[in-house]
């Protein structure tokens, strides 16, 4: 299959289901754990038992706001839920509830920056609470498909865009963006194998030019980014294909096959009305107040692009820096913290994304299993920007030092290591002399105009003092005597 991309016109819709870091459900007072035992954190709220009633999670309703926000989202002032009703063995009221037409936020964008260094926003329609559904389990017994309640009831967002992604690029990217996000505002973990985050594309094509858009097929299990690009980019083959041989495309449901890279069909897609959609008559209306919006707006951490912001043009890092210092939050922390003590931006990212992220992956592990916090590394920094330690020693003596013993300072490693600087003139002026007198063909050379020779005077001169003379020092002195 290829598809002819002079003919048509690719639309793409995304439904990005969140599972919210709630310590209960979204209705119940259950706890919303992962990786608890099967069925051990149910009640008879999530298993619909007659004569049970919901009722609002605050926590949940500041968490989607603090989404929507970040968004810039219009929010919803008078909210009503609803019952969406459908019939699967994992939902056991027979029903789900979740915002139908009065979502909680509306409008808003993501914006994303392609490979090509172009950006795009990409539009929201809307970004909704709902409670999950269980989970199925089809692979433990040979003869029978098992249930586990345990999901059931547990806070979603559902971030739904506008049918303006072009290509599984974007796709991807956004999905990227909003997993990026939620991990910034602690809403969500975004770990995409366990289910907290969860993908689904509505795909169709259209001839160029055409107002009107073909039809939509919809592609669920997506359980990686990366799938969700080859799930798209297969999807859109797929159905030029189709229309390509005089065929139609039906509107479907289907799943993605990561090993043979290819969608399935697993059922006829529902339609609006087949839900049946009513209001859910035992949750009063949720009422959002301008206060309550910006209660929960003071108590946000600064997201990606006001610290990129802020990195490219009061620390003037490079857009590459900035990009990936705040590509995880941590990091992005761990680096605000560097440069509370060591006011050298530049050097405080070089050493994070250098030394630091070298030994952490040499050794495999993640910056919260360091040993080492931010301020102990924006002393090594200041050691150096002070003069006191060469560069090439805190990388290789210090850092290393400092590592193995945690407990002491890098001025106690830098001292037990002998690489304290010295920066005497007198005790410089001799190892200069030592180094100009056993190269005396050299410096006729440099004077002659090879001034390249420089380095390798300072090299021996680096040599004859074991690595502690002041390198600036040094080179001020080796070019005043060259240049007399």
């Amino acid at each position: 299959m290829g598809i002819d991309l002079e003919k048509y016109e690719v639309v793409i819709g995304l439904e990005i289901h969140t599972q919210l870091l709630t310590q209960t459900k979204a209705f119940s007072e259950e706890l919303a754990e992962y990786g608890a035992m099967p069925n051990s954190n149910i009640s008879v709220v999530n298993l619909g038992h007659p004569g049970t009633l919901p009722r609002h999670n605050k926590e949940a309703v500041n968490m989607a706001l603090k989404v929507g926000i970040a968004c810039g989202c219009d929010i919803t002032p008078y909210c009503l839920y609803a019952r969406k009703n459908y019939f699967y063995a994992d939902l056991p009221k027979g029903y789900q509830i979740t915002q139908d037409k009065t979502p909680l936020c509306t409008n808003g964008s993501i914006h994303i920056k392609k490979e090509d260094g172009t950006t795009k926003d990409i539009l929201l329609t809307r970004i909704h609470l709902e409670e999950d559904s269980g989970k199925s389990i089809h692979d433990m017994d040979m003869y029978h498909s098992l249930i586990d309640y345990n999901r059931a009831g547990t806070t979603l967002i559902e971030i739904v865009t506008e049918p303006v992604i072009k290509t599984g690029e974007e796709a991807g990217l956004f999905v990227t963006e909003v997993r990026k996000l939620v991990r910034y505002l602690d809403v969500c973990d975004g770990n995409m194998e366990e289910g907290s985050l969860r993908c689904d594309a509505n795909i169709s094509v259209m001839l160029k030019g055409s107002k009107t858009f073909g039809t939509k097929v919809e592609v669920k299990n997506m359980n990686s980014i990366s799938n969700v690009r080859k799930a798209i980019e297969y999807e859109m083959e797929r159905q030029v294909d189709i229309l390509e041989s005089g065929k139609k495309v039906f509107q479907e449901t289907r799943s993605f096959d990561a090993v043979k890279g290819t969608t399935f069909s697993i059922r006829a897609k529902e339609l609006a009305t087949d839900y049946r959609y009513f209001p859910e008559p035992d949750l009063p209306p949720l009422i959002i107040t301008e206060a309550w919006i910006k209660d929960v707006e003071a108590s946000m951490p600064k997201l990606p692009k006001e610290l990129y912001d802020m990195f490219t043009r009061e620390y003037g890092l490079s857009t590459y820096d900035a990009q990936v210092l705040t590509e995880n939050k941590e990091v992005a922390a761990y680096y605000l913290e560097m440069v509370e003590h060591a006011k050298n931006f530049k050097a405080c990212a070089n050493y994070l994304m250098g030394p630091v992220r070298g030994y952490l992956n040499k050794n495999a592990i993640e910056l919260s299993d360091f040993v080492l916090t931010a301020r102990q590394i924006a002393d090594i920094i200041r050691l150096v920007d002070e003069n006191v330690i060469s560069n090439a020693a805190a990388e290789q003596i210090v850092l290393l030092g400092l590592i193995e013993e945690p407990s002491k300072t890098a001025k106690q490693v830098a001292e037990e290591k002998n690489v304290i600087q010295n920066s005497d003139d007198d005790f410089i002026n001799q190892l200069v002399d030592e180094a100009l007198s056993a190269y005396p063909d050299k410096v006729d050379a440099y004077k002659n105009g090879k001034t390249g020779l420089l380095g390798l005077f300072m090299g021996e001169v680096m040599k004859r003092s074991g690595g502690k003379a002041d390198p600036k020092v040094a080179t001020e002195i080796l070019r005043k005597k060259l240049n007399a």
